[in-house]
């Protein structure tokens, strides 16, 4: 839908002439994410300062029924932001103030456009520690974590994003201001609308101020190594270092092809004659983390590991930690577009489904591979193919796909952990939620959004 002039000139009234951009040029990066294979221009990008100016757009589209998506950097892997019936695009990286850091109540304000890893700096500069810990951390923001329930290397030991979220002030459709939640971290008065609006992919208002609870930063953290013949090998010594009694901070995996392709891109010194590499560290007090090192690496070396590292300075640990973050982009250089999927699955079914995505990638004719978070059973298929315009291709992956999602459900597991639904994984949640938890979702997003202007199309859309 193309907007009025009236429209127009309203949104320049709102939020300033030079913060609305509707130019064909200025649409095109708009148009999509970081997820391939999906896009759409919207009609006009919009860029607020504050809450008021927010709440006056959104009012504005909900009178002239115009669709609205909220966005932040644009980093998410499910294509949650693109404008899928054009509208608004409402970017909210101007709102990027850290408005107030609290050792005292070990907590944190901070507007939605802030990174996750400004965020983390911050804290760390007082002691204190932000959990979540997104692979794309340097670029994410606050909100945009919030609004997809973001993942990440700590999940295992701290959990995702909902665990850190106290309180929200978010604007509804309508321009109403909200505040849910607040400074505690015991509050049950009403429905818990903090955790209903995080993980809600911007379909049932916009997030404009947060109020995470942060940590005491650990005293020492360390990383270490191990290799296997197999990646059965590394789920095994994941199921032992659990019955051990250890619960790592990290504990990563990356499949044969993930190590070559980081190695070839990072040249850190990885063993590429490996079939599978397990990543592991652990924070805490220093006595504590070298124990539990070891106890770690003793049950890989059980497990089968044919080489068992650990850090030996702050730098070699980074250095480590950068082979796992750097998967995907070394993965992105062997192609034109790289298709990155997630599902979790029960931690000891990891490599049960593992061998399913093989068999999966092999029935397709297409390569696939694998990294992600052994520790809670989050695993990455990564696909990449020469070009988005082989559509036999480009088939054969979104089918090889399909049938990934439908194993994980079929072991237990779920379509997403950490990526969240967007348009990517709408077609296979009926699958996992079933059609009246679906039309449940519908009735809350007519709740929220009588409308139907807030990021239509995803989720109970």
């Amino acid at each position: 839908m193309a907007l009025s002039a009236t429209v127009l000139a309203e949104l320049r009234g709102i939020v300033g002439p030079s913060h609305v951009h509707d130019a064909a040029g200025d649409l095109v990066a708009y148009a999509r994410d970081a997820t391939p294979l999906f896009s759409h221009r919207p009609d006009a990008v919009v860029f607020p300062a504050d809450t008021a100016e927010v709440a006056a757009v959104l009012a504005l589209a909900t009178r002239h029924r115009v669709p609205v998506v909220p966005r932040g950097a644009g980093s998410n892997l499910c294509a949650a932001t693109v404008p899928l019936r054009g509208g608004i695009v409402l970017v909210l990286t101007r709102l990027n103030a850290i408005l107030e850091v609290s050792g005292d109540e070990l907590l944190a304000r901070t507007q939605p456009g802030v990174t996750s890893a400004a965020l983390a700096d911050a804290a760390a500069a007082q002691g204190l520690l932000w959990a979540p810990d997104p692979g794309s951390r340097t670029v994410a923001t606050v909100g945009g974590t919030i609004a997809t329930c973001a993942g990440g290397l700590r999940g295992l030991k701290y959990g995702v994003t909902r665990n850190y979220v106290l309180g929200l002030e978010a604007v509804l459709p309508t321009g109403e201001v909200i505040r849910t939640g607040g400074r505690l971290w015991k509050d049950v008065a009403g429905y818990d609308l903090t955790r209903l609006l995080t993980g809600s992919e911007g379909t049932l208002a916009v997030i404009t101020e947060a109020t995470v609870a942060l940590l005491p930063a650990p005293a020492s953290a360390n990383t270490g190594v191990a290799y296997f013949p197999t990646l059965a090998d590394a789920g095994e010594a994941v199921a032992r270092v659990i019955r051990a009694g250890v619960v790592p901070a990290t504990l990563e995996f990356l499949d044969r092809a993930c190590i070559d392709a980081v190695e070839d891109f990072a040249h850190l010194g990885l063993r590429t004659d490996a079939g599978a590499l397990l990543l592991f560290g652990d924070d805490g007090p220093p006595d504590l983390v070298a124990a539990n090192l070891d106890r770690i690496g003793a049950a890989c070396v059980e497990a089968g590991a044919v080489e068992v590292t650990t850090a030996r300075e702050v730098a070699q640990a980074e250095a480590l930690l950068a082979a796992r973050r750097c998967a995907l982009p070394a993965l992105s250089r062997r192609g034109g577009v790289t298709i990155l999927e997630d599902a979790t699955v029960p931690r000891p079914r990891i490599a049960e489904m593992v061998d399913r995505i093989d068999a999966i990638a092999g029935r397709h004719g297409v390569a696939i591979a694998t990294f992600g978070h052994a520790g809670d059973g989050n695993l990455h298929p990564t696909c990449v193919l020469d070009s988005a315009e082989d559509h036999d291709a480009v088939r054969r992956a979104e089918a090889a796909f399909a049938d990934i999602f439908a194993a994980a459900i079929d072991l237990g597991g779920t379509i997403t952990g950490e990526h969240g639904v967007g348009a990517a994984k709408l077609p296979f949640l009926a699958a996992r939620l079933g059609e009246d938890q679906l039309a449940l979702l519908r009735r809350i997003k007519s709740a929220f959004d009588p409308a139907g202007i807030l990021n239509p199309g995803k989720l109970g859309s």
